[in-house]
């Protein structure tokens, strides 16, 4: 986790009125690359509610303690519905606006940053849902890509940057298995990360690598 002096407790209010849980974790080093003054900062939107999933899982958390240390503010949240997090889980449709409330929240903290959301698993595919103009890039951590239908992953369409990055043997949608899903999205690459499979177990350093280079060349001019 990041340093306690560095993280804070905060609250997000969606649009439809809901309280959501969630942590602030400034970052403690320069930003990565010739940045000059302009801030990184990250979104991270966690697993299936249904399956156990919280601002606490494993990739998640590795991705909050690690980002800070690379220069880039995270902000991670509970989707509705989750430990204290008000409402009830929408299913994937509703929770669009819980990532909308992160976004705002980070816009706020971090004025005028490079902003991504990284989302793993279901927090992927709601992060898909959403094209907020603040968005500089989607990261998309092993997502399943049924969570909601294609079509309202709009993301797909927009020409901003999108990375999938995928564990070679992921149980829910392989590597193999998403290519020709998003072959016709625009700006969109899949990365497979060898040995991995959907909970990168011994591989969330590969992960964080990964979200630090995307952020460094969504923000390079």
């Amino acid at each position: 986790m990041p340093d306690d002096r560095d993280t804070s407790p905060c609250v997000l209010r969606t649009a439809d009125g809901i309280d959501l849980e969630a942590e602030l974790a400034m970052a403690t080093a320069p930003p990565p690359g010739p940045h000059g003054p302009r801030s990184l900062a990250v979104l991270l939107a966690h697993p299936h509610p249904a399956q156990g999933g919280s601002m606490r899982s494993l990739v998640t958390s590795e991705l909050f303690r690690a980002m800070p240390a690379a220069g880039v503010t995270a902000l991670r949240f509970n989707f509705r519905g989750v430990e204290g997090s008000g409402g009830a889980h929408g299913g994937g449709l509703a929770e669009h606006l819980d990532v909308e409330a992160g976004i705002a929240h980070l816009a706020s903290v971090v004025p005028r940053a490079t902003l991504v959301v990284a989302g793993w698993s279901f927090g992927a595919d709601v992060a898909l849902t959403v094209v907020d103009p603040r968005l500089s890039g989607w990261f998309l951590i092993a997502p399943p890509l049924r969570v909601v239908p294609l079509e309202s992953m709009l993301a797909g369409a927009d020409p901003r940057p999108k990375r999938l990055v995928i564990g070679e043997h992921d149980q829910f949608r392989p590597p193999d298995a998403a290519r020709p899903l998003v072959a016709a999205w625009q700006a969109t690459e899949v990365v497979t990360i060898p040995g991995a499979d959907h909970f990168f177990a011994g591989r969330t350093d590969r992960v964080a690598a990964e979200l630090v280079d995307f952020v460094a060349n969504v923000a390079s001019p």
